[in-house]
């Protein structure tokens, strides 16, 4: 199919999708075989229901699932420990203070890729909850995984729990899991969405220099500086926040793990240097960027996002920019497992009921436990 006649097509199936999405008032089921989806390699569930560990590339899923094992408790397991504490905006030195809106914003009349919104302050407070795994030395160094989102009450433990199994079948390294709650709100203008959406290092940095030595306090633990043996994981805006992550510091994440990643236009404010925000990962950063260090997970549900705002800048498809994404990894030859989960909405919880112990084993995958100190 020619250049010109793609476009034609994705310009027609645009259309048609927002016509769809606007008379059911709810997100399209898009097909696996659309004209700008990739190729997609259909687990079929004969060595398992999850594509294979050593495999990179596009695999289709669902629409049934099976929960996986590893979610629950098994009997002779050792347990880690979970425990929490809360950071005080006001005594940080980043995101203080944060920011809020009462009211969505309105497309700026000169610029339709981006938003009129008016903030106020606001001081806010932010849990911290981390697992540390029973088979972790004191005094030794130890892998992460970064969870964006955590829980803001009472930890869950279903993290937590999966990574009991996974570490006792020696399927990954003995880690300590960080999940970090977000500072409110939601998009732009919200404190969530500057912490997410923002294109730069910023987050990153925060994490480093005033969340992880409080978790190194707090839990008498010593975490690695090590980014062969870090991952930064997250859902939907925290899906993009995490490869925001690796991308603009590569020298502390190289392993990230995303399930509807919002790999579209959110950032705010306008930033002329990123101008289409995450959109800008698939349709220029990495295309036209050296191939960095970083191992990359995603999935999608059939039913994700599509537009679920009043922008209309051609930017905000949730499965296109996922589509996207895996088009261009594996362009630049990144080590990236892509997952089509049919019959999934946003967030796809019924699909990562099944895939989430495997995405975190594949996510993983190459790192040796042996070499590192």
């Amino acid at each position: 199919m020619s250049q010109s006649l793609l476009k034609l097509v994705t310009m027609a199936c645009t259309l048609a999708l927002t016509f769809i999405s606007n008379a059911q008032g709810q997100p399209p089921t898009r097909k696996f075989d659309a004209p700008t989806a990739p190729k997609f390699q259909r687990v079929d569930g004969t060595n398992g229901p999850n594509p294979p560990l050593d495999a990179d590339g596009d695999f289709l899923i669902g629409p049934k699932y099976v929960p996986a094992p590893e979610r629950n408790a098994q009997t002779g397991v050792p347990q880690g420990r979970v425990q929490q504490f809360t950071m005080d905006s006001r005594e940080g030195k980043r995101f203080n203070p944060g920011i809020a809106r009462k009211v969505f914003g309105s497309v700026d009349p000169n610029n339709p890729k981006t938003l009129i919104v008016d903030t106020h302050e606001i001081d806010y407070t932010r849990k911290i909850t981390v697992y540390v795994p029973a088979q972790y030395k004191p005094g030794t160094v130890a892998p992460l995984m970064v969870c964006h989102d955590g829980p803001k009450g009472a930890p869950k433990m279903l993290l937590p729990r999966i990574l009991d199994n996974l570490i006792a079948q020696e399927r990954v390294p003995p880690m300590i899991l960080i999940m970090i709650a977000n500072g409110g709100g939601d998009a732009q203008g919200h404190e969530r969405g500057r912490e997410y959406d923002t294109m730069s290092g910023l987050f990153a940095e925060y994490i480093e220099h005033e969340v992880l030595p409080l978790v190194e306090k707090n839990c008498e633990v010593r975490l690695t500086r090590d980014p062969d043996a870090r991952v930064a994981m997250g859902s939907s805006s925290g899906g993009s926040a995490a490869l925001i992550m690796a991308w603009f510091r590569p020298d502390l994440y190289q392993r990230v793990l995303t399930t509807s990643g919002t790999f579209v236009n959110q950032q705010w404010p306008f930033d002329p240097e990123y101008p289409d925000g995450a959109w800008g990962f698939h349709n220029k950063l990495i295309p036209e960027a050296p191939t960095k260090p970083i191992r990359l997970f995603m999935a999608i549900g059939d039913r994700d996002n599509y537009n679920p705002n009043v922008m209309r800048d051609g930017m905000h498809d949730w499965v296109e920019a996922n589509h996207q994404m895996a088009k261009v990894l594996k362009a630049k030859g990144y080590h990236y497992q892509y997952l089509f989960c049919q019959d999934s909405g946003h967030g796809v919880g019924n699909a990562k009921a099944q895939f989430l112990p495997h995405a975190i084993e594949w996510v993983w995958q190459g790192y040796d436990q042996s070499t590192k100190q």
